[in-house]
């Protein structure tokens, strides 16, 4: 699951995108709301982890922007501002949640699953359609409760998938959540994982279908 950090402190946000991977996220980081702003136009992230104090603006102004265009991401403050009014502020802004520095990486860790297992958020234990099932935390498909062996690509795109049931997944939101922002991906390597991942699940008997709108992205949803 792919998290956004947007922190200035290069030592802090290595820190913690080191102990957030640890405990199995993947996270790309950012450091000005300028770039925040960019990125979140056309990628997906499971959250976004938000600084206040940032070089080129307040993070605030972010995350009223985010919200004024109705994206529901949730929002968890990360900032030195302690204070009634300062939380009080945030949470009307619409942050989900308010964690002040100093912290514990353990209570983060902590806070953004409470945040994503709220209705509606991506983490949950298991995510089925029809026969195919696929458990979040050992990253482990089934079909008909056997399981199935998929490459590490077929298994993230499987995942985000599934995790956007009923919702296109575009191409550009497929190529991000696997290769984040760290470099060149060949033309057609999504194409490639998604035709390997369609042609394995229709071998097993998945009484699923992996759509492609062309134009537009991808959809899984049960066999018609």
């Amino acid at each position: 699951m792919r998290l956004l950090m947007v922190e200035d402190n290069a030592e802090l946000a290595t820190l913690l995108a080191t102990g957030l991977q640890t405990a199995g996220y993947e996270v790309d980081v950012l450091s000005t709301v300028e770039e925040a702003t960019s990125v979140l136009l056309t990628t997906f992230y499971a959250a976004l982890i938000l600084d206040l104090g940032l070089p080129d603006g307040d993070g605030l102004s972010l995350l009223r922007q985010l919200r004024h265009h109705n994206n529901p991401i949730p929002v968890l403050v990360l900032t030195a501002r302690g204070g009634l009014h300062d939380r009080v502020h945030g949470l009307r802004s619409g942050a989900d949640d308010y964690l002040v520095k100093p912290f514990a990486l353990e209570e983060l860790i902590a806070r953004i699953e409470a945040q994503l297992r709220r209705p509606g958020h991506l983490l949950s234990s298991s995510l089925r359609i029809a026969n195919l099932e696929f458990d979040t935390r050992n990253r482990q498909a089934s079909i008909d409760d056997q399981p199935q062996v998929l490459s590490a690509r077929e298994t993230d795109v499987l995942e985000l998938l599934m995790r956007s049931k009923g919702r296109v997944v575009s191409k550009k939101q497929v190529e991000d959540h696997i290769f984040g922002h760290s470099g060149e991906v060949a033309s057609n390597a999504i194409e490639v994982y998604v035709h390997r991942l369609r042609k394995q699940l229709a071998e097993r008997g998945a009484k699923v279908q992996v759509h492609t709108i062309r134009g537009i992205g991808y959809l899984i949803a049960e066999e018609s």
